[in-house]
């Protein structure tokens, strides 16, 4: 494949507008094909996990796909730096639409975990690379942050009809379809990245490259156990397996700090670390990860399981929520180039998640749905503020040969602080929500009962639900008000999980003064594109 150096046009960018806008056309509907997923499937999760039973796996149809998307970003992040991102584009859209049609096809809950798992490789394949094309298309930070407001609005569509379009078909057409609807945008994504975009890379890396497998294979041991650990220590306790898996997960994370030192082309570049900017940076990736994900999985249970909404109500009140982020992120692009301190976008923006916390914990069944909304806003531009510039101030001080690996970090991070969040937020709902409950049954002599109602999808599903209160009146108890006590304690033990959300984003708003003065400068560099 010949290798040539691009051209500069236009301030910063190394293609013509026209080949410019119909490679952005494809990065931008790669995102949609990944935002469309999340925000789907977090609305249809209560129902799914109501069908296929088994709410001990409910936060591991997030985790699992967090956890595989947490250890290939880096991996595809540095391949590529080495070998270009287009093919790993390609391989990734059609990893991930074919995993959501694994998904839609599940029958079990272990099925779906796995489907899920394999799915969570094509988007961090996704992640780890399409992100870092628009680096690549505009080296100028300043063109970058303009070109990143179509990307954006890819991102908005996806995010404004997803809840809604979630709860749509999960009501209408079953959970299922909320999979198989990723099948055509997958394709249109397809066409368009094999058709406009360019296949680029740097001319740093010419000889022949020895991959790090060890590296990434260290990284899959540590991460994977740590995440089992945390699943597991809440769930048994600390029990030898679990010692063992903790001891794991510092011995691979010792032998990975050991070996990258050594590595002439380590996957993971530790001096990155030891940037004071970077560092920080990629600590708040992980505490906004860890408010976001906790916030965009639970709620949703909080509306259908504990107030009664349908799927298609709640996800109406979610949609702001995930539609201003996208409207953040544009304000966010025309703001953070006038301002003389762009830092104050970060930490304005983890105060305005912490409020729409504070409301998520202080919303009642009797809420104006008006005022939740409100409190959806503000976390969506919240995060519109956080998100983009988390990735432009990392791109921006990592420098162009560590560029993939420095986006593919920041990615990763935000999905390790996920991944603890929705297993942390999870662990606390289930153990208080089974605590409560098994109270209520024991002072109403009704036990018998409480391995259907240990389940909180039971507060989804209405048919298993009217089957209950049936049960209950012919053993002479009050169905509804146990059914009613359990709902209470739902809500609870989901504003307990949404209050520890709101306090780390409190603390990741406290810990942005770490974070150097970072300057949006107009210094383009230069690319290298293959043909």
């Amino acid at each position: 494949m010949a290798v040539h150096t691009a051209p500069h046009h236009s301030k910063g960018q190394v293609l013509p507008f026209r080949e410019s806008l119909l490679a952005m056309l494809g990065v931008s509907f790669v995102t949609m094909l990944v935002a469309l997923d999340q925000t789907v499937v977090g609305t249809a999760l209560p129902t799914i996990v109501a069908e296929l039973k088994g709410f001990d796996l409910y936060a591991w149809v997030a985790t699992s796909y967090l956890l595989t998307s947490v250890i290939t970003v880096p991996i595809f992040g540095r391949l590529g730096d080495y070998y270009g991102r287009k093919p790993f584009v390609i391989a990734s859209i059609a990893l991930f639409t074919g995993a959501s049609a694994l998904c839609g096809a599940a029958n079990s809950m272990v099925f779906l975990v796995f489907a899920r798992g394999l799915q969570g490789i094509g988007g961090g394949m996704l992640v780890g690379t399409a992100f870092a094309c628009i680096a690549d298309l505009f080296p100028d930070s300043v063109v970058r942050l303009r070109w990143q407001v179509l990307m954006s609005s890819a991102f908005g569509i996806a995010n404004a009809i997803g809840p809604s379009l979630g709860g749509f078909l999960t009501q209408y057409y079953g959970w299922r379809s909320a999979f198989y609807v990723n099948l055509p945008v997958g394709l249109l994504s397809l066409v368009f990245v094999w058709r406009y975009l360019p296949h680029m890379r740097h001319v740093e890396h010419k000889g022949r490259i020895r991959l790090d497998w060890p590296g990434a294979l260290l990284i899959a041991i540590s991460l994977s156990s740590l995440q089992l650990f945390v699943e597991w220590v809440a769930h048994d306790g600390f029990t030898p397996v679990v010692a063992a898996l903790v001891m794991l997960s510092v011995a691979s994370a010792f032998a990975l700090l050991k070996w990258e030192r050594a590595s002439a082309q380590p996957i993971l570049p530790l001096d990155m670390f030891r940037n004071a900017s970077l560092a920080a940076l990629f600590a708040l990736s992980v505490l906004g990860g860890f408010t976001m994900f906790s916030l965009l999985f639970y709620a949703p249970l909080l509306l259908q399981g504990g107030f009664g909404l349908s799927p298609r109500d709640a996800g109406f009140v979610i949609t702001p929520l995930v539609v201003f982020i996208t409207i953040g992120s544009i304000t966010n692009g025309r703001i953070v180039t006038r301002i003389r301190n762009p830092n104050s976008m970060l930490w304005i923006g983890f105060l305005l998640v912490a409020v729409a916390c504070l409301g998520t914990v202080a919303a009642t069944r009797n809420m104006p749905h008006a005022l939740l909304m409100t409190f959806m806003v503000a976390g969506g531009l919240g995060l519109g503020f956080v998100l983009p510039n988390l990735t432009v101030f990392a791109q921006q001080t990592a420098g162009r040969e560590h560029l993939g690996i420095a986006t593919a970090l920041l990615q990763s991070l935000r999905m390790i602080g996920g991944m603890f969040g929705t297993a942390l937020t999870g662990t606390l709902v289930s153990l208080m929500y089974r605590h409560r409950v098994g109270g209520a049954l024991q002072a109403a002599n009704a036990t018998p009962w409480l391995d259907q109602m240990r389940d909180p999808q039971i507060l989804v599903n209405r048919e298993a639900q009217q089957s209950l209160i049936a049960q209950l009146a012919h053993a002479g108890h009050d169905g509804a008000a146990l059914l009613e006590t359990a709902r209470e304690a739902l809500v609870a033990s989901i504003h307990a999980g949404i209050a520890v959300a709101m306090a780390v984003a409190l603390f990741a708003a406290w810990q942005c003064r770490r974070v150097p003065r970072v300057k949006i400068t107009r210094a383009p560099e230069p690319a290298v594109a293959s043909e």
